[in-house]
């Protein structure tokens, strides 16, 4: 076994007060993300992972990429009929949590999910390169396949069938949007006395803002 109990950093490059934070949620994150854009050290600050919960009680997570926000909510494409596709028609629930060590942030948001209306994802779709949108009806995500093999050679033949045409887009690929009624922001801090914000959705819409020990 190898001992990581050395493994230590110092966490003092920000802080998160009450009289700094906005009002909602969704503009400190704005505020939170452009930062994370701006940063040199950061190559792709809308990586966040989305963890759904399987049928066995246990979460699932992977990585995807935020494609757009607003004030409703976050908005990312995949295959419905993935695991995270099934899970998420489930429940209708995700956790998506985006970390920028280079910032020593992370923010957790726990948010209702819905598909996003098809002529979005038909526009999203018609943007994205031509490599992007045959490998979306190539790959049948999730499912066992018997080798690389047999997703190369059927990219070949849509390349041929496609030659020229536009793709459309697949039926069981598309966009969710992720509704927050719950989000987190966390600041690094020195001795491990962290900053967290917590942002809860409330009846009327407003939101309540408390500090969470760390």
């Amino acid at each position: 076994m190898e001992n990581l109990h050395d493994y230590r950093k110092v966490y003092d490059k920000s802080q998160l007060l009450e009289n700094q934070i906005r009002e909602n949620p969704m503009q400190q994150f704005r505020d939170w993300f452009l930062e994370a854009e701006q940063n040199p050290n950061i190559s792709e600050a809308n990586a966040v992972s989305v963890s759904t919960l399987e049928k066995d009680g246990c979460p699932r997570t992977r990585m995807v990429l935020l494609k757009s926000y607003d004030w409703n909510g976050f908005v990312f494409y995949t295959n419905y009929e993935s695991r995270k596709g099934k899970a998420i028609e489930e429940t209708h629930k995700a956790c998506l949590h985006f970390f920028w060590p280079s910032l020593e942030r992370q923010i957790i948001i726990k948010a209702d999910l819905e598909r996003v209306p098809e002529n979005i994802s038909d526009g999203y779709f018609c943007s994205r390169p031509k490599g992007s949108q045959l490998g979306a009806k190539v790959s049948p995500q999730s499912q066992v396949i018997p080798n690389r093999e047999f997703l190369e050679e059927k990219l070949k033949k849509l390349e041929v069938e496609f030659e020229g045409k536009e793709v459309p887009r697949p039926e069981n690929w598309g966009g969710y949007l992720a509704k927050p009624y719950e989000i987190e922001f966390w600041q690094g801090r020195p001795n491990r006395l962290h900053d967290r914000i917590l942002y809860e959705l409330q009846e009327n819409f407003d939101w309540k803002i408390s500090r969470l020990a760390p």
